[in-house]
């Protein structure tokens, strides 16, 4: 973990509330895929994490939807202001646990993530096909992103207005039924906790998934954000956000 000073480059909204910020800096320290920043805001206590979206260039891309105060004064500000991050936080993705061709699937702003996976993929040489499911059309994002990268892209709508009309899931049975199904030999996923039980549960093959969850500290000291795994309580900060599926113990709501 480092304690860094960043300039933002751009911040601006890219979907229904949510926004871009590319940030320049010393990136030396932020790690790999599925990693996260905590980011220290005026006049908050508490610092707000957000994953890395991509990493490129020497600059870092965050994605973040605006949902309470931090966010909002984040939405506020204007390229040359500049930002104290903690950065090189959680233990991110493993890249080597996929063989040939890889399934990303991301819910909402669970997909910011999965842009920097699927550039550490594709530049070892790994096929990528990425499922990503939205409310509605107005919230689609980093889907030409993705493609650019060399991904191919699937969306999925609640509403239908875009896409296949259902959740990430809905695509994988669409497919199937065509005679033209969607192969892979593992998966990764970052999204909402009831879609990443269901992906847990309905995909047959092995996975990885990114737990959004409410921090404190977010490097493991106040264990506000424990999960429930095979090898007892674990920190969504220090030991995740990234787990092997087969790790997390899914408890009853």
């Amino acid at each position: 973990m480092k304690q860094r000073i960043f300039e933002i480059k751009e911040n601006r909204q890219i979907a229904e509330g949510t926004f871009k910020m590319v940030l320049k800096g010393d990136t030396a320290d932020a790690g790999g895929s599925g990693k996260f920043v905590n980011i220290s805001l005026p006049g908050l206590f508490l610092r707000r994490p957000i994953s890395i979206c991509d990493l490129s260039g020497g600059e870092l891309t965050l994605v973040y939807k605006v949902v309470g105060k931090g966010t909002g004064d984040m939405a506020q500000m204007q390229p040359g202001e500049t930002l104290d991050l903690l950065t090189g936080l959680g233990n991110g993705f493993d890249v080597s646990a996929c063989r040939k061709e890889a399934l990303l699937l991301g819910g909402g702003v669970g997909t910011a993530p999965l842009v920097f996976l699927a550039r550490e993929l594709v530049a070892i040489g790994k096929r990528v096909t990425a499922l990503l499911g939205f409310n509605k059309a107005s919230e689609i994002m980093l889907a030409d992103e993705l493609r650019s990268l060399g991904a191919t892209v699937f969306i999925a709508t609640l509403d239908g207005s875009q896409g296949t009309r259902g959740f990430v899931t809905d695509i994988l049975k669409e497919k199937a039924g065509t005679g033209n199904p969607i192969t892979f030999d593992c998966f990764y996923a970052c999204g909402p906790m009831p879609m990443l039980k269901a992906l847990c549960s309905a995909i047959d093959a092995p996975g990885e998934v990114s737990l959004e969850e409410r921090m404190g500290c977010g490097f493991g000291i106040c264990y506000g954000c424990s999960c429930h795994t095979t090898a007892g309580p674990r920190r969504v900060c220090a030991d995740g956000p990234v787990f092997k599926k087969e790790e997390l113990i899914w408890q009853q709501k």
